[in-house]
């Protein structure tokens, strides 16, 4: 059984940076592929960052591309996702996602249903 646990999420004013962490324990995660989430109150829970398991390549949305930046130490089963200028809209609570990975997920890497470890959540408030 593997376990996902976030940290480094809190309260923040709009142009602040956080730097979220996923630590991995029961297993290691170093061959799976590694997403961000994250889910506003009243809306579906919506794909932000991942990583492939050798670190080559990585994916965004769109509305966090030039602010966000995924990365992972396999040495440390960690994954972190670096957010600078925060804005209000980026207000949620962040889920890390593990993925076993296949030829699907590189087509199909923002969908949850990839993913089959997952954390418990950090929220993330952005104050204007």
């Amino acid at each position: 059984q593997g376990q996902l646990v976030e940290s480094g999420g809190g309260l923040v004013q709009a142009g602040d940076s956080l730097r979220l962490s996923c630590a991995a324990s029961g297993r290691t995660f170093r061959n799976y592929y590694m997403g961000w989430f994250r889910q506003a109150p009243g809306k579906e829970r919506e794909f932000v960052a991942a990583i492939t398991w050798n670190d080559i390549s990585t994916y965004y949305v769109d509305s966090v591309k030039g602010r966000f930046t995924i990365s992972r130490d396999n040495a440390k089963n960690t994954v972190y996702l670096q957010m600078n200028s925060l804005k209000p809209e980026d207000t949620a609570v962040y889920y890390c996602a593990a993925a076993p990975g296949d030829a699907a997920w590189y087509r199909y890497y923002n969908s949850p249903s990839q993913y089959n470890y997952w954390g418990q959540g950090t929220q993330v408030t952005v104050s204007s």
